[in-house]
């Protein structure tokens, strides 16, 4: 497990190199100590964007002979393991230099409030030597190896006796002993060799250096302030008293460390937020927004004091009127200025794509509400005028008309109309039209023929138009057909049978063309549609009425068809007609348009175990299910005159109506 943490810090550092956070993290430090001092000063900025960001925090310490101590602590126990994989591949690709990590201890740390484990680790870079081109015998190899595994075993227990020894605040040391303690490896180092040459007085005012530093405390090792500027105790007024104790009026955030020198002291190198106590602010203030303050400490050895160089954390304007501050209050050199002005240009440009986004969630809304009406708009049109002809007037083009030369038109009426109308209400009329029109719109769907108008209670389809297609008559005749079935559905209000209908079929050429800008709608011209209407009036009550050319085109097609004789037909002369009785080849379901049992494997299997259970069953029961069945019917069955006509029968009906099996 320690292994694949350790790659997964390897990879953990590669990924956010590609994630853009590689030019920053190079520009962290100059070597690695510095590197690594600066992480907690990452996280913290990173902590502005990812405000439940729980990172953990890093802290250095200078050893003898250029080796460094790393302390790593976190609320996430077990993770220590991803450090080694990280600062290694750090060193590696950052600083060009080797580096080894050992952990020295591991312990859950008492000193810090809020983070569980302590891992102290040993940093030390490796040495490049080159090896003499020499052959050593195997037994030499291995006796050496031994040796040097058991030398460095040896140093690096001595080492860790020395760091359990070695004091947390350690003195500071001399010139001379600084630079001793400086081993250099290699190319590189871990940490530089530059030594800073300083003045032998301040040469600056202290008023000068207040206004400066419009935020800075002075306290001593007991904690009492020694100095505060004018801008601090404007908002902790309680620091204009001489020698308070500064954690009366302070807690400490970041690092979660206890309130004292010497743990300050410890993480001089971080980052430290300090919040004021509410309770200590007058009355008129505690409800108002508590004061953070961000920056770092510094030790003064000689005045044996910390001084404290800060700024209020702040980030964004809101947060700056909350305080009831203003920019003039912020030291112009103050990076604190720049960071609330972009953050706050940040956060409006955040706002202005969420609001896009919201935008855009509407508008993919309204499109997908628009798709849908604008679905049954195309419905309603297509269902008015055919679909290129109504795609045509969308686009605003011109519909030319269209020269068929070989329709079937179909007219049908219904018979005593007239007498129904008077002597029934309009609501009644318009009930049983709507009843039959609904049936008779599915049926044009079912056989495929366009629905040219209605007018009354007179109906008219043709077949091969608008779309030609060779077998419009047969079309057209299945159509007549299913009317008629459909028929015996709808009831006449005034005497509560079926009604009758009359229709006629003709075959011939039309012309169809688009008439009128309002409400436009989709005619048919021609002696043909005349021919067509004269069957139909001269046609019988729940008759098909067939013209000669309706005749040729249905003959050998699979229909019976008889023949009426010849009649006078208004407009025409004499004409010898037809009627069109029924289809042989298709049965009253497939006219209809009625879903069939599915034969599958189920259904076999249905069929068969039924077989065997009627095998059992008597005449009688089977008489009786015929009565079940023509009591649903509403007409009476005629009983079976044979056994296998039984089986066969009643094998139908029980399939159809599985609640008669419990009645027998």
């Amino acid at each position: 497990m320690e292994a694949i943490l350790k790659l997964f810090g390897e990879y953990f550092f590669q990924f956010c190199k590609m994630s853009g956070y590689d030019r920053m993290l190079r520009t962290l430090g100059g070597n690695l100590m510095e590197f690594i001092e600066n992480l907690d000063a990452l996280h913290s900025y990173l902590a502005l964007s990812y405000q439940e960001m729980n990172a953990p925090s890093f802290r250095v310490e200078r050893g003898a002979d250029g080796k460094m101590f790393l302390h790593y602590y976190s609320d996430r126990s077990g993770l220590c393991h991803i450090v080694p994989g990280i600062i290694e591949a750090v060193a590696k690709d950052f600083f060009d230099i080797d580096v080894t990590m050992d952990i020295l201890d591991m312990n859950e740390e008492v000193e810090r409030t809020g983070k569980k484990e302590h891992v102290v680790f040993l940093i030390v870079q490796k040495a490049h030597r080159k090896m003499r081109k020499t052959k050593p015998k195997r037994l030499q190899d291995s006796q050496g190896i031994e040796r040097d595994q058991e030398a460095l075993q040896a140093a690096f227990l001595r080492m860790k006796e020395k760091y359990l020894n070695v004091s947390a605040c350690p003195v500071k040391k001399s010139h001379w002993d600084v630079v001793r303690s400086i081993v250099m490896f290699g190319k590189r180092h871990l940490m530089n060799t530059f030594e800073p040459i300083y003045p032998e007085r301040l040469w600056i005012e202290e008023k000068t250096f207040c206004n400066a530093f419009p935020f800075h405390i002075v306290f001593n090792e007991s904690l009492q302030v020694k100095q505060a500027r004018v801008n601090i105790q404007k908002y902790v007024p309680g620091l204009q008293t001489q020698n308070i104790q500064l954690d009366e009026y302070f807690s400490i955030i970041h690092p979660q460390v206890t309130f004292n020198i010497f743990s300050i002291r410890r993480f001089i190198n971080s980052q430290f937020v300090l919040k004021t106590r509410r309770e200590m602010m007058p009355v008129a203030w505690q409800s108002q927004t508590t004061l953070k303050l961000r920056g770092q400490m510094i030790w003064m050895e000689s005045m044996r004091c910390m001084v404290y160089l800060c700024s209020p954390k702040l980030r964004n304007l809101q947060e700056l009127e909350e305080l009831n501050m203003h920019l003039s209050d912020l030291a112009p050199h103050d990076t604190t200025r720049d960071l609330i002005l972009l953050n706050q240009q940040r956060l409006a440009e955040i706002e202005l794509s969420n609001q896009l986004e919201r935008k855009k969630e509407e508008l993919r809304v309204l499109s997908k509400h628009l798709a849908i009406e604008k679905k049954k708009t195309e419905t309603l049109l297509y269902a008015m005028l055919p679909k290129h002809v109504a795609n045509q007037l969308r686009e605003g083009k011109k519909v030319a008309a269209g020269e068929f030369k070989s329709c079937t038109i179909l007219f049908s009426d219904v018979v005593t109309f007239t007498n129904i109308c008077t002597a029934c209400e309009p609501i009644q009329i318009v009930n049983m039209l709507n009843s039959m029109y609904s049936k008779f719109d599915r049926l044009t769907s079912v056989h495929a023929v366009y629905k040219v108008e209605t007018i009354g209670d007179a109906y008219m389809v043709v077949g091969g138009v608008p779309v030609p297609i060779g077998n419009h008559a047969q079309r057209v005749a299945n159509f007549a057909l299913g009317m008629r079935i459909s028929a015996k559905e709808v009831m006449n209000p005034v005497t509560g049978e079926p009604i009758q209908l009359r229709v006629g079929i003709h075959t011939g050429p039309v012309l169809a063309d688009v008439v009128g800008d309002k409400m436009p709608q989709y005619c048919l011209f021609g002696d043909t549609v005349n021919t067509a209407s004269r069957m139909e009036s001269h046609g019988l009550p729940n008759k098909v009425h067939l013209s000669p050319t309706a005749y040729r085109a249905l003959k050998n097609q699979g229909f019976k068809i008889i023949e009426r004789g010849e009649i006078e037909v208004k407009g025409k002369g004499r004409m010898t007609t037809y009627f069109l009785i029924q289809n042989l080849n298709a049965t009253e379901d497939e006219i209809m348009g009625r879903s069939k049992t599915p034969v599958d494997h189920k259904g076999k299997q249905k069929r068969e175990a039924l077989s065997l259970v009627l095998s059992s069953f008597s005449t009688n029961h089977f008489r009786y299910v015929y009565y079940l069945q023509g009591q649903h019917r509403k007409r009476p069955c005629p009983p079976p005159s044979s056994r296998a006509q039984f089986n066969h029968l009643a094998l139908n009906t029980l399939l159809l109506h599985p609640g008669y099996y419990d009645v027998l």
